[in-house]
């Protein structure tokens, strides 16, 4: 019965996209807001500025993530198109030389010649186009653009991950301010890391030591600044 649930299981891949954007907006979010805070904070001795910069780096942050995301993949969903077109345009033109091609990635992948020409030939007649959108431009609906998909996920992620900082910054002491939202932050990006790496069936540890090191460097070098300008926001 294991066995047969674990044919049945998707695999890793299929949560490619979204993971993806999910991942990298919490990571965002988390990282962005909470240097931004430990940044205003290294200048301050109030707490309003600190939570005014975070609230507005939270919804900025939110809005850039999913309208930059929606744009980015639209476009990849645009060359999609325009290669599906093309190849619609070479089947009608050229539909013998189309399935020699077909049949010359298939040798190229193991088959006898004979056969492959054989399966190119029974696939060209089932579906051409699916044929040569699957094994000649590499799309399959696991790796198939989703604008919108990307966009919800990277949005709601970044606002996900933007809302713990800010709690830091509403309720932790202001002595120990920027401390607090460091390793908050940290802790934050380690259950990030361990998730997304559960999630996409990688190793824990790395993703962890990964998303740490990278965190810590950002959030110092804003601390940096902050110090380094000295200047009063009170």
């Amino acid at each position: 019965m294991q066995d047969e649930d674990n044919y049945l299981a998707p695999h890793y891949i299929q949560r490619s996209n979204w993971l993806r954007a999910a991942v990298l907006g919490a990571n965002d979010g988390i990282l962005s807001t909470a240097s931004l805070a430990i940044g205003i904070a290294a200048a301050s001795d109030t707490r309003e500025p600190i939570v005014l910069a975070t609230l507005a780096g939270l919804v900025a942050g939110a809005l850039s993530m999913a309208a930059g995301e929606y744009v980015s993949v639209s476009s990849q969903t645009d060359v999609e198109n325009a290669d599906i077109e093309r190849e619609k345009e070479e089947l009608e033109e050229m539909p013998e030389i189309e399935m020699q091609r077909l049949a010359s990635i298939y040798e190229q992948r193991g088959l006898k010649k004979e056969t492959a020409l054989i399966v190119a030939q029974e696939l060209t007649e089932h579906d051409a186009l699916g044929a040569h959108m699957r094994d000649e431009l590499g799309m399959n609906e696991v790796s198939k653009a989703k604008p919108v998909q990307a966009a919800f996920a990277s949005g709601a992620a970044f606002t996900f991950g933007g809302v713990l900082p800010l709690l830091v910054a509403l309720f932790m002491p202001l002595p120990v301010m920027e401390y607090s939202l460091y390793g908050f932050a940290i802790v934050f990006l380690v259950l990030l890391g361990g998730i997304a790496a559960k999630t996409g069936g990688s190793g824990v540890g790395k993703a962890i030591l990964r998303i740490t090191f990278w965190g810590t460097v950002a959030m110092g070098l804003t601390a940096l600044v902050g110090y380094l300008f000295g200047v009063s926001v009170a």
